[in-house]
């Protein structure tokens, strides 16, 4: 669809009556405007000319509070004040960029605000080299849109087409993209569309841009009732955005299953084919990401099949498989995850729920993956993510509950598995910080619900409250940043080793990049698992005392820190130890 050419001061504002610009500085004042018989309002007046920015907002009907842009580009004073527009200046360098598909390549995901000191996008480019060295492919930034405070996750966002002024804005959050390019790096941004920020969403005295219900995070957005069509149009552009004028190489969709959409097309796939059709123009690969609990690959099916068209979508079953085999936590929704032959099926199968009964939601989830027609990169997983250590009481890694060998082997399941892997901030060198949940509300009582919530929250995993680190106190965010002086001593170094082997043979073997689920088998002795990827074998051994088990004449490719012995076809692992083994390399 092609949108029609609107001015950079047109608002669409179906609610009100009336609709005047104000334009902060010289030149400016109160401007009448004048609304189209399709709810959007234009300015009535001349703008002051050869200026490189304006400060501006709304004033609906009598309110005397000017409102920000729902369109905003930047929020120089936060998310409750004036909006800015300026001219772009900016000089890209990556005309010679053709992009990076997802197929084979490695994630990387960061938080902007914890992965340096700074917590900048400039900050961030100074460590790319460590990225381009670990094998990463692709750089996925949890969200920057504009949200109230001035630190958060990201996904409290209500300023969706802003950049966090914290971060630099929008020409920092270019010379990021920019210099990721120049090191051949891929950029994926992370984006909500599902939910609204508790503070700052000034959305609905414009239009109706939300409907009556509920998700977990707040009310649900209109996709599909009155006036529908210009906030699909609304989140549409904002993709739209991101790819052409930022140039991103994808988009990490958040919780797609929270999009209610009736429409005869649902917005993802609306998304999937505008985004395919710019792709085509700008002749680069531009890639949709879905997180998504439903385990139904409709979202990633072809459109010639029946689907929504997307690239990929998440798949937190690897995650659980690997933390209980590892961990051996098996609280709240890990409990169904407690046999190894779990981790297994996810391998073999995609997903462990693929119909089957989850005790956690206490019903039938999931639906099978058609394994002989959909490649494995089409899911996206993890050992850790922002979610699964963020979303616990006090945002502790595995690091801080395995050993050096078990951080390993989590790694070589991750790495050299069947699917896109996706590593987070840290990790790579087992990193003693935290990644809490933290926020920065401004306002006392949205701080205090945000706390109780948590605690809330958590009642069912079985996690002690007096545990849950409170998101409003400075000090969770502080603890969160990445300490980076720790990563050439001690059991840092030893795991990042680990990182750096894994990522070279990830590129060297074709077999741990084939895209074939008949290529995967598994098999589970004891506390044993073994992995087959065409002709190399992955071996890890979660239990406690040494194993033993037949594999023929092989060749040790990767051994985690207590190393693996080979002889006369057997294969002895160390407990929490394992290795990456190929077949016997002979010369003629």
């Amino acid at each position: 669809m092609t949108t029609p050419s609107r001015g950079p001061f047109d608002v669409w504002a179906p609610r009100p009556q009336r609709v005047r610009l104000v334009v902060d500085g010289d030149g400016g004042g109160v401007l009448e405007m004048q609304r189209g018989e399709d709810g959007w309002w234009t300015p009535a007046e001349p703008l002051p000319a050869a200026v490189d920015h304006l400060d501006y907002g709304y004033l609906l009907d009598d309110d005397p509070a000017p409102r920000p842009d729902p369109r905003s580009r930047r929020q120089p004073g936060g998310v409750h004040e004036l909006s800015r527009w300026e001219r772009t200046t900016y000089e890209w360098g990556d005309a010679g960029w053709t992009g990076r598909q997802l197929p084979g390549s490695v994630i990387y995901e960061l938080h902007i605000g914890t992965f340096t000191p700074a917590g900048t996008l400039d900050s961030a480019v100074e460590r790319l080299d460590h990225l381009v060295d670990l094998g990463v492919d692709l750089v996925e930034l949890l969200p920057v849109n504009a949200f109230n405070g001035t630190h958060n996750w990201g996904y409290d966002g209500v300023g969706w087409f802003a950049v966090h002024e914290q971060y630099g804005g929008p020409d920092a959050y270019r010379r990021f993209v920019d210099a990721c390019h120049a090191k051949g790096l891929g950029v994926v941004q992370d984006v909500v569309h599902n939910h609204l920020g508790p503070s700052g969403n000034y959305l609905p005295l414009f239009g109706p841009y939300l409907k009556a219900g509920r998700n977990t995070w707040g009310d649900l957005v209109n996709l599909d009732g009155e006036d529908a069509a210009e906030v699909r149009r609304y989140i549409l552009d904002n993709v739209r955005m991101w790819f052409e004028d930022y140039h991103v190489d994808a988009l990490r969709l958040d919780a797609v299953h929270a999009l209610q959409d009736t429409s005869q097309v649902h917005l993802l796939e609306e998304m999937a084919v505008e985004t395919a059709a710019l792709s085509a123009h700008l002749r680069r690969p531009l890639t949709l990401i879905a997180e998504s609990d439903l385990n139904d690959t409709l979202l990633v099916r072809p459109r010639e099949a029946g689907g929504y068209g997307l690239d990929a979508q998440w798949s937190d079953d690897f995650h659980h498989a690997v933390h209980v085999a590892l961990s051996g936590e098996t609280t709240g929704y890990y409990a169904d995850f407690e046999p190894l032959e779990a981790l297994a099926k996810v391998c073999e199968k995609g997903f462990f729920h693929d119909g089957t009964f989850s005790s956690f939601r206490e019903r039938d989830h999931g639906a099978p993956v058609d394994t002989a027609h959909m490649p494995t990169w089409r899911l996206v997983v993890a050992n850790q993510n922002h979610d699964q250590i963020g979303n616990r009481a006090r945002g502790d890694r595995l690091a801080e509950h395995l050993d050096d060998d078990q951080l390993a082997c989590a790694a070589l399941l991750t790495l050299a598995g069947p699917f896109t892997p996706m590593l987070f901030m840290g990790e790579e060198w087992a990193a003693s910080t935290p990644f809490a949940f933290f926020t920065s509300h401004l306002e006392p009582e949205l701080g205090k619900a945000t706390a109780d919530g948590r605690i809330a929250e958590f009642e069912k995993m079985g996690w002690d409250p007096d545990e849950v680190l409170d998101p409003q106190d400075p000090e969770t965010f502080r603890r969160s940043k990445l300490d980076w002086d720790e990563l050439s001593g001690g059991r840092h170094a030893v795991v990042l080793g680990c990182y750096h082997r894994l990522g070279r043979l990830r590129r060297e073997l074709p077999q741990l990049t084939d895209p074939a689920f008949g290529s995967v088998s598994c098999t589970v002795e004891g506390r044993l698992f073994t992995m087959r990827r065409d002709d190399l074998l992955v071996v890890v051994n979660t239990g406690d005392t040494a194993a033993t088990t037949e594999v023929g004449e092989r060749e040790v490719l990767f051994e985690t820190p207590a190393g693996v012995d080979v002889r006369d076809g057997a294969l002895s692992v160390p407990a929490h130890a394992g290795a990456l083994l190929g077949p016997v390399t002979t010369f003629s």
